[in-house]
């Protein structure tokens, strides 16, 4: 199991939304949090909010994750201040929410370069040090998206789905070199958050929108426990089943329950991230 209670906890997007209530459930939980985002005043409230619950700041860091070198050169900075990561969760991602061909190239490259290529940067630069130390946890916040499609999420999904391999071929590389070491992918259906303003789910027992607080904590404790996968909620698990089925009925079913019309009415947070 995964020891939150002493462990440097790297969180990407750790600011707000879920990594900002990951960060206050690990520091409740004894965990020095090391938080990345690329927002300075978010960045210094959550920090100022951690320290006012807990009695600890978090040491906060300002960066872009889309940029490769910023990324590196601040992972250097915190191996020196701290000597290493026990447990990095690739939080960050942003979300444009429209129809592909109204999407402009940057923001489907800023999609790419936020939710898929960041996970690579700040997992090559903290993995050694878990390797050499015989101890590290990789966590990797997907979607349900990288499992199904959605309209108006074509960019979004696809990263998503980078995620998920990214996800499933380190797992296995670790079984094969460092099997001390523990990777968990977290699969969530359309969380409450901001991210996500204005989506609707059309059977919301079925299908409901997840509330934030209980997403962060399942995730902590998915992280304690070592679970390899977490999928929310339930039904999701059912997608990859469904894949066995005709094209025709798999897209059927899935606009039966209204996936392809979740994000008619998306509003996001009015900036597109």
């Amino acid at each position: 199991m995964s020891e939150i209670r002493g462990s440097n906890i790297l969180i990407t997007g750790g600011a707000s939304g879920i990594g900002r209530l990951m960060a206050l459930e690990m520091a409740h939980q004894g965990g020095h949090l090391l938080l990345w985002d690329r927002n300075p005043e978010t960045l210094e409230t959550t920090c100022a909010e951690i320290e006012a619950a807990t009695g600890k700041r978090p040491r906060g860091y300002v960066c872009d994750v889309s940029r490769r070198r910023d990324v590196y050169s601040l992972a250097s900075t915190v191996l020196q201040e701290v000597g290493h990561v026990d447990i990095l969760v690739n939080n960050a991602g942003i979300v444009s929410g429209n129809y592909l061909l109204d999407i402009p190239d940057e923001k489907i490259e800023a999609t790419f370069a936020v939710n898929a290529l960041a996970m690579f940067w700040l997992t090559k630069a903290f993995l050694p040090v878990m390797i050499r130390r015989g101890r590290g946890h990789v966590v990797t916040i997907a979607s349900a998206s990288s499992l199904i499609g959605v309209a108006r999420l074509s960019d979004y999904a696809a990263s998503k789905w980078a995620a998920m391999g990214f996800d499933e071929s380190l797992r296995f590389e670790l079984r094969r070199t460092a099997p001390f070491l523990c990777t968990t992918v977290v699969c969530p259906f359309f969380i409450d958050t901001g991210m996500f303003s204005g989506v609707r789910s059309r059977f919301p027992r079925l299908l409901p929108l997840l509330e934030p607080q209980a997403v962060a904590g399942r995730i902590v404790d998915a992280v304690r426990k070592d679970k390899a996968r977490v999928v929310m909620p339930w039904i999701v698990r059912l997608i990859p089943l469904m894949r066995v089925l005709p094209v025709s009925v798999f897209d059927a079913i899935a606009t039966y329950l209204g996936v392809n019309s979740s994000m008619d009415e998306f509003t996001g947070r009015g900036d597109g991230q």
